[in-house]
């Protein structure tokens, strides 16, 4: 392939992904990477607990499981992490669909139970 074609592919790919961007992707992907920073922080300055049985079974965690057990550990709570989730699902939802105002309310939403 040259490299004609392969900036080409690069370029049209950038602009398809673009044209196909809701009306509040940009918050939603700068909020998510604010989230994911946050709990980074605290699960590096947290406490630790002994590995589980589940985590030597060569699965790899979802935030869920994650969010449990640093609850359990007093570092966040499971409620509230459900909470930015759920909230933040459904600014995804409303960013597809194009609306606008839905997808503003859940990132509301979403930033206040994250920093309650």
């Amino acid at each position: 392939m040259s490299a004609r074609l392969v900036a080409s592919v690069v370029v049209l790919a950038a602009s398809i992904s673009a044209s196909q961007a809701g009306p509040c992707s940009r918050e939603i992907v700068d909020f998510q990477h604010q989230i994911d920073a946050k709990l980074a922080r605290a699960a590096a300055a947290g406490s630790s607990a002994p590995q589980s049985p589940a985590a030597t079974m060569h699965r790899q965690p979802t935030p869920e499981t994650i969010a449990t057990a640093e609850g359990a550990l007093g570092d966040i709570s499971l409620k509230r992490m459900k909470a930015v989730n759920a909230a933040m699902a459904r600014a995804r939802e409303a960013d597809r669909a194009g609306d606008e105002k839905g997808c503003e309310q859940a990132l509301a939403e979403a930033h206040h139970a994250f920093r309650k």
